[in-house]
């Protein structure tokens, strides 16, 4: 599933579903729910969200992408609110996307 995720990026859509997800990887929902759930000890959208919080992490990393604003990379990564973005940033990195964007520079 972590190959897939990769490879294909299917969380950099923001309306992604579970069920979406569990198509593409052509797996019964209620396998993929207990496996995040379960296995992972997180819900969907934690899931998802820690993929997006890479995504973000790897454009406020990259020097060619210094000129990207916060809200074009929380889009980019596939997040489609602002407030939410910052919390789940804030709680994967402890540090504000501004904050950390400014430490890295």
């Amino acid at each position: 599933m972590n190959d897939f995720l990769e490879r294909e990026k299917p969380y950099l859509n923001p309306a992604v579903t579970i069920n979406d997800l569990a198509q593409k990887l052509n797996i019964p929902l209620r396998y993929l729910s207990q496996v995040i759930n379960d296995s992972l000890n997180q819900n969907f959208y934690d899931f998802i969200n820690s993929y997006r919080i890479k995504e973000a992490l790897k454009y406020l990393s990259d020097s060619g992408r210094d000129k990207m604003t916060i809200l074009e990379i929380l889009y980019e990564a596939g997040f489609n609110s602002k407030s939410t973005f910052y919390k789940v940033f804030k709680d994967h990195t402890g540090e504000s996307p501004t904050e950390y964007k400014k430490r890295r520079v």
